[in-house]
């Protein structure tokens, strides 16, 4: 119980340290219902392209959605949304500003006229703004379907406005059969008049940067066509969608694919209106999001998503924040993806080696995996990977069996058998990450290279179980890493042996004083000292003890043939340190 509180406490403090070490700029976003976040209950897929921005800017932006439904700039000020956000401004936040699609409705509660109140609710919301210290950005709206008479579609989005509002998501907003008929001969319509100049009136006025979703969206929507257009629309069939069992037809507002390649396309118009944002943003290929701000709710989806054997081209995959718990798979079949997590993202399971699987059968130490990777060319940065069974003997945290996978700033926390480089004749990777547990946690047949890595120790026992086959060249080789351990633990092993020919090289290591001074073990069997290969070459710290060692190990003169570009090349040449973050393949 103790072990497994200190390992969920790792995990809150994972969380909770969220860019603690930097400013975030917060980007405010107010407006209507096609920026709004929206209510995720009964898989309901309508989205504002706002709700999905946070998926195209780096941690150091946070997005704060306060565009709320049915709001015009009048009733948002009314209500004293914009007061609330007006108090949360500091020096440097930007504010996005995108209203019109409620101002035109006749209802007094919202109504304002192009040209006088609209534009000075804009200038009002521009002007205090700057008076806070923030940076205003004006956007007009964004288009809606409206392929055929602007009256008969004005009929239409008020029919589903009301609907929307009232939270009834069954509306009926399709055109008469006539007018869809005679839709595929025309462009769209502008249902939005002079709702649209004002932005850019106002920004010309007072200098404000501004932004044409409209032209943007436009575009978009015409470049489709009548038909394709739907997808990016609440055209939902009946029955399909536990949130409206009637099913949708709904040409103004954005399901998940639509409002994400909303988002896009405005993200990358805002790096060139507002420059000082532009080395923020980022395009992934997929999203992952448990709060609907992406494609998907779980990593698994995202696998699942990624075309199997896409070759000479990366997929990338942004995990946002949070634990997701799922037991994760990627097969072979899922080439060259790049998963990136933010800041306080956990892939956690809870497997173990002896709890019984469907059948009654124990899970067995392979089958307790929390994470399976077994693609060629895999990336992963920013990852926690982690089983939280606890001390309850054999619990794999993350599972590799791929060729040239390459871990980045990730953990993998866990107690006995934690990393499982299973693969054999495959090459890892792993630059800047946390590895913590208890016996033989770094195990496996792999060749893997450890750089500047951080080891740490929650209890008595072997760091590494190398299961090395004979004739193979190179093992577990660890470059400037740091092995500590928790308060109380004093009897730790560098390594032993899981298979006789077993191979492991610490490199310029710290080394703690829980470290034993004989440093490996044979495992129980004197033969294993005649074919394990055991070696250090300037270990530091307490626990570096050259002339206590075991005394079939090893102490390197020198770096011959240790090279890492050498250790991991392989006859393709393989070289993650000279390729770096060329790998990620993150579009900027």
């Amino acid at each position: 119980m103790k072990n497994r509180l200190i390992l969920c406490i790792g995990l809150f403090l994972v969380l909770t340290a969220f860019r603690a070490d930097k400013p975030v700029i917060t980007v405010f976003m107010i407006g209507d219902s096609t920026m709004a976040d929206k209510n995720l209950t009964g898989g309901n897929p309508e989205r504002g392209w706002g709700q999905m921005l946070p998926g195209f800017f780096t941690e150091d932006i946070r997005v704060d959605n306060h565009a709320v439904n049915g709001r015009s700039s009048k009733s948002f000020i009314d209500e004293g949304r914009w007061d609330k956000v007006l108090s949360l401004i500091k020096k440097g936040d930007y504010v996005f500003i995108q209203f019109g699609h409620n101002d035109e409705k006749p209802d007094p509660k919202r109504h304002t006229d192009p040209g006088t109140t609209f534009d000075a609710n804009l200038r009002r919301f521009v002007n205090e703004t700057r008076a806070k210290g923030g940076i205003p950005v004006l956007f007009n709206s964004i288009v809606r379907r409206n392929y055929g008479s602007v009256s008969d579609y004005a009929k239409i989005d008020a029919k589903v406005e009301a609907a929307v509002n009232q939270d009834d998501v069954r509306a009926d907003a399709s055109p008469s059969d006539d007018v869809a008929a005679q839709a595929k001969e025309y462009h769209l319509i502008d249902t939005h008049g002079d709702y649209l100049k004002s932005p850019l009136v106002v920004a010309k006025e007072l200098d404000v940067p501004f932004v044409d979703m409209n032209k943007i969206t436009h575009d978009l929507v015409e470049g489709l066509g009548y038909e394709d257009s739907k997808k990016l629309f609440m055209w939902v069939e009946p029955n399909v969608v536990p949130a409206m069992p009637k099913g949708r037809e709904d040409n103004t507002h954005l399901n998940i694919y639509g409002a994400r390649l909303v988002a896009g396309l405005a993200v990358d118009a805002i790096a060139e209106a507002v420059p000082a944002l532009a080395p923020y943003v980022r395009h992934y290929d997929f999203v992952v999001a448990q709060d609907g701000s992406g494609d998907f709710f779980t990593v698994q989806e995202a696998i699942n998503a990624v075309p199997d054997f896409r070759k000479n081209v990366r997929t990338t995959i942004l995990v946002r924040r949070g634990v997701y718990k799922e037991k994760l798979i990627i097969p072979a079949c899922k080439l060259n993806i790049s998963l990136i997590g933010q800041e306080g993202t956990v892939l956690e399971y809870d497997g173990y080696a002896s709890r019984p699987n469907r059948f009654g059968e124990e899970m067995s130490t392979s089958g307790s995996a929390s994470c399976y990777i077994y693609a060629p060319d895999f990336y992963a940065e920013g990852i926690t990977f982690a089983n939280t069974a606890g001390p309850v003997g054999q619990a794999v945290a993350c599972f590799v069996s791929a060729d040239r996978a390459y871990f980045k700033k990730c953990r993998f926390l866990g107690f006995q058998d934690t990393l499982y480089t299973y693969g054999k004749g495959c090459r890892q990777y792993y630059e800047d990450c946390y590895i913590e547990g208890t016996v033989d946690f770094i195990f496996g047949w792999s060749t893997a290279v450890f750089n500047r890595c951080h080891i740490h120790s929650v209890g008595d026992g072997y760091v590494t179980a190398p299961s090395t086959d004979r004739g193979q060249k190179y093992g577990y080789v660890f470059y400037d890493c740091k092995l500590t351990a928790a308060s109380g633990v004093r009897k730790v092993y560098l390594s032993r042996p899981w298979r006789p020919y077993g191979k492991a090289v610490f490199v310029r290591c710290h080394l703690g004083g829980h470290i034993l001074p004989e440093g490996w073990n044979n495992w129980g069997k004197k033969d294993n000292e005649k074919t394990a290969f055991f070696a250090e070459y300037q270990s530091m710290g307490e626990g570096a003890h050259p002339d206590a060692r075991a005394a079939f190990s090893h102490q390197l003169s020198d770096l011959r043939d240790y090279a890492i570009e050498t250790v991991l090349a392989g006859e393709d040449g393989w070289n993650p340190v000279a390729n770096g973050n060329a790998l990620m393949n993150v579009k900027r």
